[in-house]
């Protein structure tokens, strides 16, 4: 347990703020014969950015971009081509993408109403356009999205690491994750949709108090009555996972969700969220058992250790995230 929270641990200065590895949005809107807008929409933390430049094959956008913004969180440049070459068969690549952790949706709108839906990873950081091919929501984008943005959430991979170390491998964790995925896929849902509102900064903070919630109830002291979270763990994880799916609204939003198939994508992103909670789940106990096992051969009894360890790094980190997030809001 400890080399997993080490990991965790290492990673965490780097995600000090959830969810703070948001995805960039490359979005191209084709209006006309050699006419297109391609928009870039990179993420900021502060006033920073990393080094991404976007790109198309034919070099119409390697030129100053004919506008520039900002928005919380994001910087947005804007290229107006006029008398273009075709779309089709150009190849979008993003400079600098294989040095970040950063993925890119890729959105490009037809002249005559075709879409694409694509993701870019830094291990593959360009894309062919093949516009002449079946169009459409492409399954692997939003499910993608999903996946690398839950395995980037260290502040929600040790809110699911602490509900595992409180219930342990038994049908309670399968109730309690079960609970967790309904709540959040509900608030993910309303938020993604626009029916429900918050601030993200209230939310952010709030999120990192459920962390602290969960890492108290880790401490073992003697005499402690079972509270509520011992016997119903799965009403606490239903709790708190509504506002952790609101935290995923969150960074969806910023991206957006494709005109015409907005159901689709929202539940292709949360398949990518459950398949990446899942993949974590299945490391944490494989490493559980690995180090219980390593455990035992010590010559020393590290009991006490392991049961208090755990508890005090992740409230720790999740401590400095809420006064972080205080500070923020």
């Amino acid at each position: 347990m400890a080399v997993l929270l080490l990991l965790l641990a290492l990673a965490a200065p780097r995600l000090a703020s959830a969810h703070e590895i948001r995805p960039a949005l490359i979005q191209i809107i084709e209006t006309g014969s050699g006419r297109y807008d391609v928009v870039w929409k990179q993420p900021m933390v502060g006033d920073m950015t990393v080094h991404m430049v976007p790109h198309l094959s034919s070099g119409v956008i390697d030129r100053a971009p004919s506008s520039q913004s900002g928005s919380p969180g994001f910087v947005i440049r804007t290229w107006h081509v006029v008398g273009g070459p075709p779309l089709d068969g150009q190849t979008v690549s993003i400079e600098g993408l294989p040095q970040t952790v950063t993925d890119v949706l890729m959105r490009v709108t037809t002249a005559d109403g075709k879409t694409v839906n694509d993701v870019i990873r830094p291990a593959d950081p360009s894309r062919k356009l093949a516009l002449a091919g079946p169009q459409g929501l492409r399954i692997p984008a939003y499910v993608a999205l999903g996946i690398g943005h839950i395995l980037t959430g260290a502040d929600h991979l040790m809110f699911v690491l602490g509900l595992l170390l409180l219930i342990g491998p038994s049908w309670r964790l399968v109730k309690a994750v079960s609970a967790f995925t309904v709540a959040h896929s509900i608030t993910l849902a309303l938020a993604a949709l626009g029916f429900v509102h918050f601030p993200s900064a209230i939310i952010e903070a709030l999120v990192a108090l459920s962390i602290v919630f969960v890492a108290c109830e880790l401490v073992p002291l003697p005499g402690r009555p079972e509270t509520l979270t011992h016997r119903h763990p799965w009403l606490i994880a239903f709790t708190f996972g509504l506002l952790h799916g609101l935290a995923f609204a969150g960074a969806l939003a910023q991206v957006g969700l494709p005109k015409g198939a907005e159901p689709q994508a929202l539940l292709l992103f949360n398949v990518g969220v459950e398949i990446g909670q899942l993949m974590f789940i299945a490391v944490a106990l494989a490493a559980i058992w690995v180090l219980r096992q390593a455990r035992r051969r010590l010559p020393v009894d590290s009991a006490v250790f392991a049961r208090v360890a755990p508890a005090y790094v992740i409230g720790g980190f999740a401590a400095f995230w809420l006064i972080e997030r205080i500070f923020a809001v």
